[in-house]
């Protein structure tokens, strides 16, 4: 597993716990399909959010929210829908947000900011 791997992964496992400790339920992770991936689906008040996980252990390249392209947000919705659409049983509402982990020395975390329907719709 790369570097990146990792801190991919541990970003994901820390943005899955801050989730849960906000209230957030989590029904699945890493859900694949034909048009790509979601990192988290979960629910909170009756909403479905799927959420995309940006880790970054360094900002010289930006933040890692600022990472989320436009095509990244296409492919995001094309996977939303693709699991709003093969699952049943699914809250009326749903959103897309991005968990934004940034990690310092040794794999501390610095941040850890939720971004709530980070990715929508409009062009």
């Amino acid at each position: 597993m790369s570097d990146r791997q990792k801190s991919g992964a541990l970003g994901e496992k820390i943005a899955r716990e801050h989730l849960i400790g906000l209230g957030y339920q989590v029904r699945e992770t890493n859900f694949r399909c034909r048009e790509g991936e979601i990192d988290i689906i979960a629910e909170k008040e009756g909403c479905l959010i799927f959420v995309e996980v940006r880790t970054k252990a360094s900002s010289s390249f930006g933040t890692p929210e600022e990472s989320i392209t436009a095509s990244k947000g296409k492919r995001l919705i094309s996977v939303a829908n693709t699991y709003l659409e093969t699952h049943s049983d699914l809250p009326p509402s749903w959103r897309i947000d991005v968990v934004a982990v940034e990690l310092g020395h040794r794999g501390k975390i610095v941040r850890v900011e939720v971004i709530e329907n980070a990715v929508t719709g409009e062009a």
